[in-house]
């Protein structure tokens, strides 16, 4: 899936014209698409937003491999305790995929690109598009989909 940047003005100005015009933006998808569904998680759609189809209950990666890079990315940056537990579970996921750190998945995963089981990415490197407290609230999950998968 292609990777669309969106200008920070028009993720301002989207930001600010959605909530009170209820505009869906089918114009964008991808990445960019679920960020600006990240930027809405207060509204009433909830979750990650109904415009990306995305939702923190229904977030996974979509391999062993993007969750360990996912892990490595957010200790890297803080977002998840870079403690002995959260590296072993890391290591282990690690040690379960062919290729180890070779793998196309941990390598984007460990630059923040989460991808998803069906296809889709949030990159949570663009901490432009992401709040803080959203991208943390991903790695927990994301440590705790990956403790589920050893």
């Amino acid at each position: 899936m292609a990777k669309i940047s969106v200008p920070a003005t028009l993720r301002r100005a989207a930001w600010l014209t959605l909530p009170a015009c209820g505009v869906a933006l089918s114009a964008f998808s991808g990445v960019a698409h679920a960020q600006l569904g990240d930027l809405m998680k207060s509204a009433p759609s909830g979750g990650l937003g109904g415009i990306s189809g995305l939702s923190m209950s229904s977030l996974s990666a979509g391999s062993a491999g993007n969750a360990a890079g996912v892990i490595e990315y957010c200790m890297k940056n803080n977002y998840l305790n870079a403690d002995s537990a959260t590296s072993a579970v890391k290591d282990k996921l690690l040690g379960s995929v062919p290729g180890g750190s070779k793998d196309a998945g941990y390598s984007d995963g460990s630059r923040g690109v989460l991808s998803t089981s069906n296809g889709r990415q949030l990159d949570l490197s663009n901490t432009a598009g992401i709040k803080a407290e959203v991208t943390k609230q991903v790695c927990d999950k994301i440590l705790a989909q990956g403790k589920s998968m050893l």
